[in-house]
């Protein structure tokens, strides 16, 4: 006999994916056209069209390998509760991740492919190494529905302090607390390899001074006390009297 706390395991993830009506215990009504949120899925690391042949085999293979993980979310009200979404932008979430990642979670090798996708003109594995590092809350290798939401909810739904916040983040590659030139270093690295032909000043005309010149203006900047490193204290500080830098945090509000 089930206990008492895997049914209702089995019942919030029913819930999420719209399994059944909450409320009445039926089967849902017929799906409607997908939507801007169904459409936003898309650019998450889960998505398989367009791959290649050996790209699907491979992604067969690794799909083998996490079917035995079978990551189970957490209740639809408690992830309400943790998040800026409502009850229906999750069960839409949850129903795409769920059809294109049935294990429940996605690994760094299948992240980075899917994100090459979106910049095929450069090298995004080391940006998109970086980003899943981000993503992965439990530090377990793995990005889950519950580790997806929680971020995009930070960077859709957050306060500027709260995007602030995960943008140093995500600088700081050690998270000991501070961005150091290094780091900063290799972030711009990743990204001029990432938009490749597409940066500015490019690669090619700027040779390799332009990823430098960037961190050179990042910490003259931000470095308030010249001290070689930037905390997070300095950082909030700068970027909260930037009116640039203020506008691009409301660059993704109304993705969802």
């Amino acid at each position: 006999m089930k206990s008492r706390s895997q049914d209702l395991s089995l019942s919030d993830s029913r819930e999420l994916d719209r399994s059944y009506d909450p409320l009445t215990g039926n089967p849902p009504s017929r799906p409607a056209k997908k939507t801007l949120k169904q459409r936003f899925l898309k650019l998450l690391p889960c998505y398989h069209s367009g791959s290649r042949s050996s790209d699907i085999q491979k992604s067969i293979a690794d799909e083998g390998e996490l079917s035995t993980v079978h990551h189970r979310p957490v209740g639809l009200d408690r992830l309400v509760q943790q998040t800026k979404f409502n009850k229906k932008e999750l069960q839409v979430l949850y129903r795409g991740f769920k059809n294109e990642c049935p294990s429940g979670v996605v690994d760094e090798e299948t992240f980075k492919s899917i994100y090459s996708q979106f910049f095929p003109q450069g090298d995004s594995s080391m940006y998109a190494h970086f980003l899943f590092e981000a993503f992965d809350t439990h530090n377990n290798g793995l990005v889950s529905f519950e580790d997806l939401v929680l971020n995009l909810s930070i960077i859709l739904r957050g306060s500027i302090t709260d995007k602030l916040n995960w943008v140093f983040n995500l600088y700081d590659l050690n998270k000991d607390g501070c961005i150091t030139r290094e780091e900063m270093t290799d972030i711009m690295h990743s990204i001029y390899s990432m938009m490749g032909k597409h940066t500015y000043p490019s690669l090619k005309d700027a040779a390799k001074d332009a990823p430098k010149e960037h961190v050179d203006s990042f910490f003259q900047k931000m470095d308030k006390n010249k001290d070689g490193v930037v905390t997070i204290e300095e950082f909030l500080e700068t970027c909260q009297k930037d009116e640039n830098i203020l506008q691009s945090m409301h660059m993704f509000d109304n993705v969802i």
